[in-house]
């Protein structure tokens, strides 16, 4: 191979060598010599340490070998990205240092799309062809015990460090494979957090730490990356340690901060159709696990009519999480929801039941400009005839946008006293009743 590569890049900034096709070619066309010097025979009885090294040291050889195409900096990150492609996830494997990327969406082999701060924008990423997707694609969701091809085109599951990632790949998608991961800390955010990133008032974590405490029933809402989930587990920090914890999730994402919880995880059905355990199968069988609490990572189907069973049933304090634009809707969704379970049950009893389980729904969003904010605390109160009565008791109203175009706005209390107060006077928590007084709160 005679074309070297490029000098034009500043190809010690990460992300911008792959985007020079001349550099891709050469580190496939290493990494190929790499497998073919292995010795294929000897790999399964090796270490993975003892293999990495005898991968860095085959291909540091091989990088001498063309001293007239390679700068020493240009054969240091070639080997590097080797050992990427060998044992990491490729061109994708230097985006998870970078703890400040929350998501990694790849549209197709030269178009990689990163978020940080909320904001998307084009990385200089780029995968060799759609070939080399697929590669890397197989090899992750392998190592998960999954499998992704022809016959099953759709994959949801979570990496090792606990991000999640979905690919769809052909027939299904167009233009390559479609490979999105949504990426978590290695430390999950806790309340001074939320504080410091004003994601909501000092006097709503106070109220919503309480309630925690107490066992009061609490639904999150929200949208697509609007921070439920951190949420939820910045809340489980004020779940006493003495109580039994039982999680329920599609794809375990939630990193709660108490010593007795116990994790478990639905399974799609195998090839052949069979093997399903569904969200609703894990509520059944938790309930006959003594759990104190019950935290559903996300409700989405028949699984909402067990859930506001074991709510009414001694599991207080339970919390769980639905996709919706405001608390009103998030309670239309979860009756929805209900009625999917195939029960022919009138439409009074549903919301009786539900205004009988759920005494909060927080309200949580992603603003202009990328800020997650808890934009409303509400507490539901009852029944008026067949509609579930609720007030807010906080709330964000957005005032305009910055020079950075993000949404800048106000927390307020709305001079509401709830009344589920009596719930924590109950368990022993004193909250003062100057936290409702109808005022604007300083974040």
């Amino acid at each position: 191979m005679s074309t070297a590569i490029s000098k034009d890049l500043p190809i010690d900034q990460p992300g911008v060598a792959e985007a020079n096709d001349d550099f891709q070619r050469i580190k496939r066309d290493l990494h190929q010599q790499v497998i073919d010097a292995l010795d294929l025979s000897t790999v399964g009885t090796m270490r993975e340490e003892e293999l990495r090294s005898k991968v860095q040291r085959i291909a540091e050889q091989l990088c001498r070998d063309r001293s007239d195409l390679l700068s020493q900096r240009e054969k240091e990150l070639l080997v590097s990205d080797v050992l990427d492609e060998v044992f990491g996830l490729g061109p994708l494997e230097v985006l998870f240092h970078d703890p400040q990327i929350t998501d990694i969406l790849v549209n197709g082999p030269k178009t990689v799309y990163i978020e940080r701060h909320g904001q998307l924008e084009l990385s200089n990423v780029k995968f060799v062809d759609e070939a080399h997707v697929l590669a890397i694609v197989h090899r992750i969701v392998g190592r998960t015990g999954r499998r992704i091809d022809e016959t099953t085109p759709m994959v949801d599951t979570r990496l090792p460090d606990g991000s999640r990632l979905n690919a769809i790949i052909a027939p299904l998608a167009l233009g390559g494979p479609l490979v999105s991961i949504r990426r978590f800390g290695a430390k999950p955010l806790v309340a001074a957090d939320l504080l410091a990133n004003h994601s909501m008032a000092p006097e709503m974590l106070e109220f919503l730490a309480a309630c925690i405490a107490a066992r009061v029933n609490v639904l999150v809402s929200g949208g697509t990356g609007s921070g439920k989930t951190t949420l939820l587990n910045a809340f489980s920090s004020y779940i006493p340690p003495s109580e039994r914890v039982a999680t329920i999730e599609d794809t375990a994402e939630l990193q709660l901060q108490q010593p007795h919880v116990v994790r478990m995880e639905t399974r799609p059905p195998n090839v052949e159709g069979k093997g399903e355990v569904t969200t609703r199968d894990l509520v059944r069988n938790a309930l006959r696990m003594r759990p104190d609490r019950i935290i559903i990572g996300e409700c989405r189907g028949a699984e909402a009519l067990d859930m506001l069973q074991a709510m009414n049933t001694g599991h207080e304090g339970s919390l769980t999480t639905i996709h919706a634009n405001t608390t009103r809707d998030a309670l239309s969704r979860l009756e929805i929801m209900v009625e999917m379970a195939g029960f022919d049950l009138p439409i009074w009893s549903i919301r009786r039941q539900m205004a009988s389980a759920i005494h909060v729904v927080v309200q949580t969003a992603r603003l202009i400009g990328g800020s997650r904010k808890v934009i409303n605390v509400s507490e539901i109160t009852g029944m008026e005839g067949e509609v579930i009565s609720m007030h807010n008791i906080f709330e964000f109203r957005q005032t305009g946008l910055d020079e950075q175009r993000r949404a800048i706005g106000d927390f307020h209390a709305t001079g509401i006293r709830p009344h589920c107060l009596y719930r924590l006077e109950n368990s022993g928590i004193t909250v003062p009743n100057t936290l409702f007084e109808m005022r604007v709160l300083d974040a």
